[in-house]
C-alpha cells in the first residue's frame, strides 16, 4: 500500500514538473507578444468563427510539434499521446496567458466575454507553441557532461571563483533581459499598461516575475538544473539568486526605458516605478533564460 502511494506521488510530481516545464517554455517563447497591442486589438475584434479557426489551427500545429518535441521527457510519442499533450499544452497556454493578461489589466471583469476570449485565444497561440517546444528551447545536458566532479566543495572554492561566477550570472542576466525586453521598451504598450495598473497589481506582477524566474531556472529542469543549484556565486542559494537576478533585470528595464526616452528626470517616481516593474516581467524572463546558458 505504501509502495503504491509512493508511485502515485512520484507520478504526480513528474506531472507537475512537466506542467511547470511547459509553462516556462511558454513564457520564454510567448512573453513578447503578450506586450503587443496589435494582438490585443486583433483578439478583441475577432469573430467567434475566427477564434475557432485559430484554436483548431493551433491544436493541429501542437499535435505535429508534440510528435517531435513536446514538454515531457517521454520518447516515442504516439499520435494519441501527442493529441492529449496538445490539449494540455493549449490549456497551459490559455491559463497562463489569462493570468498575465489579468495582471496587466488587459482582461478585466468589465471586459466583454467576446473581447476577453479573443485576447486570450490569440495571445495563447505563441504561448502554447512555446509549451510544445519547451524541451528544445533549453534542453538539459546529459549527466556525464555536467562536470559536477570538477567543482570545488563549498567552503573550499576561492573567493575569486565565487566572484567570477557571480559576474557571469549578472552578465548572463543582463544579456537575456536585453534580448527579450529591448524590443518592448520603446513601444507604447508600457505607458498604456501603466495607466491602468494600481499599486496592488504592481506588487502582484513583481511576485509573479520572481515566481516565473524561479520556476524557469530551478524547477523546469532546463539546461543542467542541478549545476545551477550548485552554483558557487556569492548569491548561491536559489532564492537569493532569484531575488538578485530580479533586481538586475529591473535595473536593465529602467536603463532601457531611459535609453528610449520613455522616462525623464521630470517624471514622478511612481511613473518610474510602474514602468520599470511592467517591463521588468519580460526582462526577468529573459534574464532567467540567460542564466541557464552559463
Amino acid at each position: 500500500m505504501h509502495k503504491g502511494t509512493a508511485q502515485v506521488s512520484n507520478q504526480w510530481q513528474r506531472e507537475l514538473k512537466d506542467v511547470i516545464r511547459g509553462a516556462s517554455g511558454g513564457f520564454l517563447f510567448g512573453i513578447p507578444l503578450l506586450y503587443t497591442m496589435e494582438v490585443w486589438w486583433i483578439g478583441s475584434t475577432a469573430s467567434p468563427l475566427r477564434m475557432l479557426i485559430a484554436l483548431v489551427a493551433t491544436f493541429v500545429t501542437l499535435v505535429l510539434l508534440n510528435r517531435t518535441a513536446g514538454f515531457r521527457r517521454a520518447q516515442g510519442i504516439q499520435l494519441v499521446d501527442a493529441a492529449m499533450d496538445a490539449v494540455e499544452a493549449l490549456a497551459i497556454g490559455i491559463i497562463c496567458t489569462t493570468v498575465v493578461l489579468i495582471l496587466l489589466r488587459e482582461v478585466r471583469w468589465e471586459s466583454g466575454i467576446g473581447e476577453a476570449l479573443g485576447k486570450i485565444i490569440f495571445e495563447s497561440i505563441p504561448f502554447s507553441l512555446g509549451v510544445a517546444v519547451a524541451n528544445q528551447i533549453l534542453s538539459a545536458r546529459s549527466d556525464d557532461s555536467q562536470g559536477a566532479g570538477t567543482q570545488a566543495p563549498v567552503g573550499q572554492q576561492p573567493d575569486i571563483g565565487k566572484l567570477n561566477a557571480t559576474l557571469a550570472d549578472i552578465g548572463a542576466t543582463v544579456i537575456g533581459a536585453i534580448f527579450i525586453a529591448f524590443n518592448i521598451a520603446p513601444t507604447d504598450e508600457i505607458p498604456m499598461l501603466a495607466a491602468a495598473v494600481s499599486p496592488p497589481w504592481l506588487l502582484a506582477i513583481s511576485l509573479t516575475s520572481l515566481l516565473i524566474s524561479y520556476a524557469i531556472v530551478f524547477v523546469a529542469e532546463f539546461a543542467d538544473q542541478q549545476s545551477r543549484k550548485q552554483q558557487r556565486g556569492i548569491f548561491q542559494q536559489p532564492l537569493s539568486e532569484t531575488i538578485a537576478s530580479y533586481l538586475v533585470s529591473l535595473v536593465m528595464a529602467l536603463g532601457m526605458l531611459w535609453f528610449f526616452q520613455q522616462l525623464s528626470a521630470s517624471d514622478p517616481w511612481h511613473m518610474w516605478l510602474s514602468y520599470t516593474i511592467l517591463l521588468g516581467l519580460p526582462a526577468t524572463v529573459g534574464g532567467a533564460a540567460g542564466r541557464l546558458a552559463v
